[in-house]
């Protein structure tokens, strides 16, 4: 579940962002344009939709991509998997 959201997300679709979609303070050439997207439904099912990336950036939906595993990469925004970060339990030390 991430914070800040009205309702549980359970999983993150993948969105690309396009330099024609980019927010004018980020430079054209973007090293890491793979953002996570909170997906309250299918990601397939919104495949191609422009939404709005967990770290505000503005994103073209690719249904095919899995978080999972483009959220590990080099290319994957830093600040979306930092906040799509499952935090670890602390255990009480014994």
């Amino acid at each position: 579940m991430t914070w800040g959201t009205r309702t549980p997300v359970e999983s993150y679709a993948v969105g690309f962002a396009r330099p024609d979609r980019r927010s004018w303070g980020r430079p054209a050439e973007d090293t890491r344009p793979w953002h996570a997207v909170a997906a309250h439904r299918p990601p397939d099912e919104l495949d191609g939709e422009v939404e709005l990336a967990v770290c505000g950036a503005i994103v073209q939906v690719w249904g095919s991509q899995h978080w999972e595993r483009v959220g590990t990469g080099r290319t994957a925004c830093p600040e979306c998997v930092r906040i799509t970060a499952v935090a670890k339990t602390l255990t009480p030390a014994g």
